[in-house]
């Protein structure tokens, strides 16, 4: 089974290399994942946000600045930074619970400004 460490590990790792397949097998099927529009229910709703993020930090000069990762048993934070062609995300945090080797919740905040 996989633990809290690893499973952050290998999301962030997928989403570093733009593997949309890697960043949703880390998803339980039922998952949550809250954010300022509401809760995605599900991995064909996580997808779609995916498959967003993926496509606008795939452009040329997209940086991620992970500032600060922790482990707390089923829990996992991260704080982070970053920009893209489209936005600059002054400050992004994410927390997850992760069971059985899966996430089964995660929680989105950011601020971000867009460029244009």
């Amino acid at each position: 089974m996989n633990s809290t460490r690893n499973v952050l590990d290998h999301h962030l790792s997928a989403f570093a290399e733009r593997d949309l397949t890697g960043v949703l097998s880390d998803y339980a099927p039922n998952a949550v994942l809250f954010t300022s529009r509401g809760p995605l229910r599900g991995v064909e709703q996580i997808r779609t946000l995916f498959q967003t993020m993926i496509a606008e930090f795939e452009k040329p000069g997209s940086r991620f600045d992970l500032e600060l990762r922790t482990i707390e048993g089923d829990f996992g934070y991260i704080l982070w930074k970053a920009e893209t062609a489209e936005n600059v995300y002054e400050l992004g945090t994410d927390t997850f619970v992760v069971k059985d080797g899966k996430i089964v919740a995660q929680s989105f905040a950011g601020k971000v400004a867009p460029k244009k």
